[in-house]
């Protein structure tokens, strides 16, 4: 007798296969083995939204292979992952395979381990056909907001635009974030600073209080107001009001979600939603931590006990409280799953690095163990001191300075999981003590716009509103900057001009497509059809009807609203027309007012001012590739193919002569990776010199309208 498990990954497949006997073959889907096809809606919206599935091309030799195996098999067990997307891959594999329903078992683990995947195995169950058509309710839902309102920009605003359910949603977050940067308007402030001296201590304090009335953070607004009290306190003597010290704690934060790891790696480590996804989902497949994609904060009762068993003898038993239990604040969560944390408490990353795994992936893991095992701990306790000092001005007002400090008592938690928490050591003072000054003046600030999304940002706003799910937010936040919407600046998330073009016309128009609360709604209907309390067919009516009935009106009464060229005074070198400059997928280019007649077009560079060192003639100027990756390279290409990564700071180095290069994150470093300076730094995203094979500019010709395929005779 033979068993044929199927999973979705060959590096799962790999993994599990050594947990099981030889009665077992163990085989990769690839993925999803059906899908809605490309070329076509595949969705038949007046009979009950019928799908219309299709074997890709390239998966039709591994259906091939699979429908073998499972013709030889005695059993089949689907072991695809254990969330909607799994039991859909595992649907579309038993409608597939076309075998006997008595002969297909579907198990289900949170993590693959000898003993997980045993007992999977001795619990079997059967399809789960409410998740399936959540699953399918999701795609048909996506698919008809894609395939149906793209075409309407297309005619409104320009070609090759795209419209999503999620994605616009997210769009809107970043270019309304956008516009409350663009309107701030800064406000000048004041503070008084000292710097004051209790015997040979000295402290930092600020003006907290005059005549016993709280300073709010404006009540200093200029330089006159802060020159004044400057010359009040030019000869204040001061003494200590009041001394108050109490005892703080903070607890351990819960272990992770998947949207909580998103925003602490992109926080921590610097890593995009997408790459964190990536790094996990590895890991996953190695048995290294459990099932990555979960909103639950739950852990398993074995878990908990590993990791108290280990706290006690790796700290000391003051370092835990015994097993500790989270409750998940966010919306439509799944209790019934874990939290992401590692198989087994006693695997360090010290340990999984001694296997030889990616770099990458051991920061990645470290995370997330160090979170898991600091839930588990005791909390961090504080001692925080607070001390205010008077003193009476040249002008008779009191003018009290507050001083805060705080040190730390016991670590608890902290000391797996340290964060930017400092100690402050305040000196031992006593009121009535005489306290001298070093130092005082006023500082002026100006308050600050509010900061663009970075990938933490944005993945804790879709979470907040209770947009999309842990599968989405990185595929999203990857969807809206491969498709022109959204641009990476210093890893923040800054939206380009057609996605505010784009924003105004959906918002106007469409504005359940972009609303969050309907958006949010959607998702919780999902919730629903996955939960059997909800059906598929009423739900999709639901949104198609009325969203169909306002696309047809809306094609009909829109006027296009075409983004506007600007004129320049640059003359095409072709025709000699003038040229505009025009909006593309990934920004502004020159294009010649002569189309299409002549098609030229030209980059727009932005100077970074530095002299290539290379030829020593042209300039690095920056450029985006093809897929639009900022690059550094010399305005002199293709005579000088000189080019860079990361961004140029124009010194060179000392050692070898060559660029000294400034990445995203890290410290400057050579940009020749076989200077010995780089010897034992890590490589960030390849910031070295590299060579152009070909140009990789912004411009692009207008696009072409595709041909209409011929119709078979």
């Amino acid at each position: 007798m033979s068993k044929l498990v199927i999973v979705e990954s060959p590096t799962k497949a790999k993994t599990i296969a050594k947990f099981l006997g030889k009665g077992y073959v163990v085989e990769s889907s690839f993925g999803h083995i059906r899908d809605l096809p490309k070329s076509k809606l595949g969705v038949d919206t007046e009979h009950d939204f019928e799908v219309k599935y299709l074997v890709p091309r390239d998966k039709t030799a591994r259906v091939k292979e699979l429908k073998k195996l499972a013709a030889a098999a005695d059993e089949i067990l689907f072991a695809t992952d254990e969330d909607r997307e799994g039991e859909a891959i595992s649907w579309h594999l038993a409608e597939v395979l076309g075998e006997n329903p008595a002969k297909i078992k579907r198990i289900t683990f949170h993590e693959i381990t000898k003993k997980a995947i045993e007992h999977a195995i001795e619990h079997p169950r059967k399809l789960d056909l409410y998740m399936v058509d959540a699953q399918q309710a999701r795609r048909i839902v996506d698919r008809l907001v894609g395939y149906e309102l793209s075409p309407f920009l297309w005619k409104k605003v320009r070609g090759g635009l795209s419209a999503g359910r999620v994605q616009s949603v997210t769009v809107r977050l970043i270019v309304e974030r956008e516009r409350e940067i663009q309107a701030f308007v800064p406000e000048e402030y004041w503070t008084i600073d000292a710097l004051l001296r209790a015997d040979a201590t000295t402290f930092e304090s600020k003006l907290s209080a005059i005549n016993g009335e709280k300073l709010d953070k404006f009540a200093i607004k200029t330089a006159d107001e802060a020159r004044a009290i400057e010359q009040a306190l030019a000869s204040v003597k001061l003494t200590i009001d009041a001394v108050e010290k109490k005892g703080a704690t903070r607890q351990a934060p819960a272990p992770f979600t998947t949207s909580t790891l998103q925003q602490e790696a992109n926080r921590r480590l610097g890593a995009t939603a997408k790459l964190t996804m990536m790094l996990a989902q590895k890991l996953y497949e190695l048995g290294h931590i459990t099932y990555m994609r979960t909103d639950s904060v739950n852990m398993s009762t074995d878990f908990q006990a590993a990791a108290v068993s280990y706290i006690t003898s790796t700290f000391g038993a003051e370092y835990t409280t015994g097993p500790r239990s989270y409750t998940s604040k966010s919306k439509g969560a799944q209790e019934a799953h874990e939290a992401i944390r590692p198989t087994d408490v006693t695997a360090t990353a010290e340990r999984l690095a001694s296997t030889g795994v990616d770099p990458k992936m051991i920061k990645m893991y470290e995370l997330i163990w160090r979170r898991a095992v600091a839930s588990q701990m005791s909390g961090a306790e504080f001692t925080q001191t607070g001390i205010d000092i008077s003193g009476t001005g040249t002008d008779k007002k009191k003018y009290t300075f507050r001083a805060t400090g705080q040190i730390i008592k016991f670590s608890g938690f902290m000391a797996v999981y340290p964060d930017a928490q400092k100690e402050t050591i305040m000196p031992d003072v006593k009121e009535g003590q005489a306290i001298g000054i070093e130092s005082l003046s006023g500082v002026q600030h100006f308050t600050e716009p509010p900061a663009r999304y970075s990938d933490a940002s944005i993945v804790k706003a879709l979470e907040e509103y209770g947009i999309g799910r842990p599968s989405t937010y990185a595929p999203t936040i990857a969807t809206v900057i491969d498709r022109g919407y959204v641009e990476r600046d210093d890893r923040r998330l800054k939206p380009t001009e057609i996605a505010f073009t784009v924003t105004d016309m959906l918002v106007a128009h469409f504005p359940q497509i972009t609303d969050y609360e309907f958006t949010a709604d959607i998702e919780s209907q999902l919730d629903g059809i996955a939960e059997g309390e909800k059906e598929l067919v009423p739900v999709l009516h639901h949104f198609y009807d009325p969203f169909k009935k306002n696309l047809i009106e809306k094609t009909k009464s829109v006027v296009a609203e075409k983004p506007a060229d600007i004129p320049t005074d640059e003359i095409c070198d072709k025709c000699q027309k003038p040229m505009v400059i025009k909006t593309g997928r990934f920004g502004k280019f020159l294009a010649c007012t002569g189309y299409p007649a002549c098609k030229n077009t030209k980059p727009i560079f932005v100077p970074s001012g530095v002299k290539c060192p290379v030829c020593n003639e042209g300039d690095i100027i920056e450029r985006r590739s093809r897929f639009g990756k900022l690059f550094y390279s010399c305005s002199r290409y293709p005579d000088c193919k000189n080019a860079y990564w990361d961004k140029p700071t124009g010194e060179l180095c000392t050692t070898c002569g060559a660029m000294i290069v400034q990445p995203l994150k890290g410290e400057a470093r050579c940009s020749n990776k076989e200077c010995k300076t780089n010897e034992g730094r890590p490589k960030g995203r390849g910031g070295f010199k590299k060579k152009v094979v070909e140009p990789e500019v912004v411009a692009a010709e207008p696009v072409k309208k595709k041909r209409a395929p011929r119709k078979s005779k």
